[in-house]
């Protein structure tokens, strides 16, 4: 017995987690390119192909005696940058993009959160609210505004019937119209932004605040602020990518007087038939926003990480 007894403790013991095995290479390794192949061929014809022609157009010359000419030079892209109605043009339009950013933010912000605080069925109705711009054609959204925005219209009438006001207010043809209207046509990207965000806060966190003696006010700035910039940001980047390339609103409200960088590539293609300028228009706007999207989100995984990390 003491002879098996000690052969049994003398035995090695096995060890405890096995190594794992090593990584199996893949068969066919040209399988996900394969699968992959009939996306990027519909991203290419769809998008890259348009884009490089728009490119190439840019480069051409134009006379108004001989149309468009086809030779190679930067010309377009010199007077452009050296024109200051062109630069008036392109400043009006990010300002009015900066402009809705902020006003989405300031309103979308809230209004997530209190649709997230909200029980049902009062949460599904006002969210069906907030969505509902996004069932709506824009034209129709704007030619509505435009109804409201008249020197005859419901918002000059009412004011004027409350004597607030004793001439009617310019809304239309004017940067504050197209800025209200482009906030109305896109603050519901910037609630589902916020509201994509608010889904991962723990409610029982702000319980747990409001118990260790913080305030309303605290709570939301110290909790729930933080939580929710990363959402705020990715909302921040859509709505201004969207307001300043919109072209609907700004061409119905703002007129043929208050010039943005889409409207005037369209006036470039079809009024004067530039469609080399107006191609340079379109390349530089997309390049603008572009450099302005990848830096924001930049800024935006920099903050994830902070915040999730």
């Amino acid at each position: 017995m003491s002879m098996a007894a000690s052969s049994e403790t003398d035995a090695p013991v096995p060890a405890t987690a096995a190594a794992p095995p090593p990584p199996r290479r893949h068969r066919w390794p040209l399988v996900p390119y394969l699968l992959s192949a009939p996306g990027l061929a519909l991203f290419a014809v769809l998008l890259l192909v348009p884009l490089t022609m728009t490119f190439l157009l840019s480069l051409n010359s134009f006379s108004f005696y001989g149309g468009i000419q086809d030779v190679w030079q930067w010309g377009n892209y010199a007077d452009i940058i050296a024109d200051d109605y062109f630069h008036e043009v392109f400043l009006r339009t990010f300002r009015i993009a900066a402009l809705v950013t902020v006003l989405c933010a300031v309103f979308g912000a809230p209004e997530a959160y209190i649709l997230r605080r909200m029980k049902s069925p009062w949460r599904g109705l006002c969210l069906l609210v907030v969505l509902g711009p996004l069932l709506i054609s824009v034209v129709s959204r704007t030619l509505g505004w435009a109804l409201l925005f008249g020197s005859t219209g419901l918002v000059n009438q009412g004011l004027m019937a409350l004597g607030i006001i004793a001439t009617p207010i310019e809304f239309m043809y004017t940067e504050t119209g197209v800025v209200i209207a482009l906030t109305h046509v896109l603050v519901p990207f910037m609630v589902l932004s916020v509201w994509a965000s608010l889904q991962r806060l723990d409610p029982q966190v702000e319980n747990a605040a409001l118990s260790l003696g913080a305030g309303p006010l605290t709570v939301m700035r110290r909790v729930v602020l933080p939580q929710i910039i990363p959402g705020i940001l990715s909302g921040s980047i859509i709505v201004f990518a969207l307001a300043a390339s919109a072209f609907a609103t700004p061409a119905i409200i703002g007129g043929r007087r208050l010039k943005v960088a889409a409207t005037l590539a369209y006036d470039e293609f079809l009024n004067t038939l530039n469609w080399p300028l107006g191609a340079t228009v379109a390349v530089l706007l997309l390049v603008a926003n572009v450099v302005i999207i990848v830096g924001c989100n930049r800024l935006v995984e920099r903050r994830y990480k902070q915040v999730f990390e």
